[in-house]
């Protein structure tokens, strides 16, 4: 089947699971509201909803559709990175580089194409509930050379990846039971992980944020932005939470660039801020 018609297909596919996913898409209206709440009306959220899961179709199955793909030129086909400059001129310092991403669009796609341009890349991830599911990612993010760890094994390889002038790719865009703190993001404080921060400033490897989605021109894009300055000022819990509102800014404006491809239903802000009690 032609690639624009198997995207075509998956989309709708995608379609009908927005009408039988009620938890889901419940849960992704809610998420939209909170951040778009004030600039769009109800039926403008349900629609971004129910688009959100046709495009999450589209690039899951552009994702199932490449899982063979072994070599770049075919990679190429569909998919156009740019920003590979920025890579070059941060790794050129030789101290490693994080990449700060996000759960947009194909994001599977980033791994792919850096471990088929040779990079010696590792990826972060948290396992999967489901054994199968999660083997099964396992695998697909192992191929072609990436180092895909765990996060709760990931503390000694990361440090030992970056040590060497390699690159470890970070997704901070989730509320995970990982050391994290509250940013703003969509103008609600979220609990977000605050690794790729720690990592960098204990390193001094350099920050690039990198982003994916699905164009209008039916192609995978990829595109890693330049180093991103961290504050270093010898307060750490400061300068930790200061660089990591900064890393969530930057994703912040890129999904709304692109809202019908993040994944509105995870629940982004469950973790509520205790405020603090005064003792007498």
């Amino acid at each position: 089947m032609p690639r624009l018609t198997w995207l075509a297909f998956c989309g709708k596919l995608g379609k009908v699971a927005c009408f039988f996913a009620t938890k889901s898409r419940t849960l992704s209206e809610r998420h939209l509201t909170i951040a778009f709440g004030e600039e769009k009306s109800s039926m403008e959220i349900k629609k971004l909803a129910q688009d959100m899961f046709v495009m999450l179709g589209k690039n899951v199955g552009d994702v199932l559709r490449a899982a063979n793909i072994d070599c770049l030129t075919a990679l190429n086909k569909f998919v156009v990175m740019k920003g590979m400059q920025n890579f070059d001129v941060a790794n050129n310092k030789g101290k490693g580089v994080v990449f700060v991403a996000c759960h947009l669009g194909a994001f599977e796609f980033q791994i792919t194409s850096m471990a088929l341009r040779g990079l010696n890349f590792m990826v972060i991830g948290t396992p999967l509930k489901d054994k199968r599911l999660n083997d099964l990612m396992w695998k697909h993010r192992n191929k072609n050379g990436t180092n895909y760890v765990e996060r709760d094994k990931a503390t000694f390889p990361m440090l030992k990846t970056l040590k060497a002038g390699g690159s470890v790719a970070l997704l901070i865009d989730q509320d995970t039971r990982v050391k994290s703190t509250f940013v703003n993001f969509f103008g609600k404080q979220a609990y977000t992980p605050v690794g790729a921060a720690v990592l960098a400033m204990k390193t001094g490897a350099a920050v690039l944020p990198a982003f994916s989605h699905l164009g209008d021109d039916g192609m995978q894009h990829i595109e890693i932005l330049p180093e991103i300055d961290l504050r270093i000022t010898g307060n750490e819990e400061e300068d930790i939470q200061y660089n990591t509102q900064i890393f969530t800014d930057m994703i912040e404006a890129r999904i709304r660039q692109y809202p019908t491809q993040w994944l509105w239903m995870h629940e982004r802000w469950k973790t509520i801020e205790q405020p603090l009690v005064a003792i007498n």
